[in-house]
């Protein structure tokens, strides 16, 4: 009981949190308009003053980060840290990368499909991965926003529940089902396409993790996946 509350904590604070806020703002967007009349801003400008705006974009990614610590102090165990229990190391950094640039190959393609057909079904809003003005730090604060969304998607849904879900003896199954689920989830503020993309990717990325107990190539996935859509959106069709 006492780690089923724990995991409650922890989704509270953190990507359980934002999957009931997407559920609520998907119902928002469905009740005004056409999904497809809608718009999804990933990234957004938090004030017109230039270094105010740097500061908010800093603070939100450094607190974002916080329910990762939590996690990793949680896992630690003596004479094991979290990190080489999630195999989420830089023991092995060249063959991590080359794993990750593959996976992001794999499923960024497919994604760019997924996303062209939601916007011709309608189900799908239009997907702005970055609103923020032109200054000298944009660039890195986005490469930054996708490497923060990358470590806290990937150690908590990933490391954190697939361990926490085999501590409570579910089948492997309902655990992978589960993680990716909530994966799905927490994107349904871009619509239904979104949610069936990275619901197969939640599948993809947990077997890989339970198949090589390797999460720093996912990190390295989605990190890059992100990065190609935050700096690199328009000239993708985003935008």
């Amino acid at each position: 009981m006492r780690l089923r509350i724990e995991v409650w904590i922890v989704l509270g604070l953190s990507l359980g949190q934002s999957a009931v806020y997407a559920v609520v703002q998907l119902l928002d967007k469905l009740t005004r308009a056409p999904l497809a009349q809608g718009t999804s801003t990933l990234n957004a400008a938090q004030s017109t003053r230039e270094y105010f705006d740097l500061t908010y974009q800093l603070l939100g990614i450094i607190f974002a980060l916080v329910p990762v610590a939590l996690v990793l102090y949680l896992l630690w165990q003596p004479g094991q840290s979290a990190f080489q229990q999630l195999g989420f190391t830089l023991r092995r950094p060249g063959r991590d990368f080359l794993w990750g640039l593959g996976l992001a190959a794999v499923i960024g393609i497919p994604s760019l499909g997924l996303y062209a057909v939601g916007r011709a079904l309608g189900i799908t809003t239009e997907i702005i991965p970055s609103a923020l003005n032109t200054y000298w730090w944009t660039v890195p604060v986005l490469v930054l926003s996708a490497l923060r969304h990358a470590i806290v998607e990937e150690v908590i849904v990933v490391g954190y529940l697939l361990e926490r879900f085999g501590r409570f003896g579910w089948p492997a199954v309902a655990a992978v089902l589960t993680s990716s689920l909530l994966r799905g989830s927490y994107h349904l503020y871009q619509g239904f396409g979104p949610f069936v993309g990275n619901f197969l990717m939640g599948l993809i990325f947990c077997w890989i993790y339970r198949r090589f107990g390797r999460l720093t190539p996912l990190v390295v996935a989605h990190a890059l996946l992100d990065v190609a859509a935050f700096v690199g959106g328009p000239a993708l069709g985003f935008g």
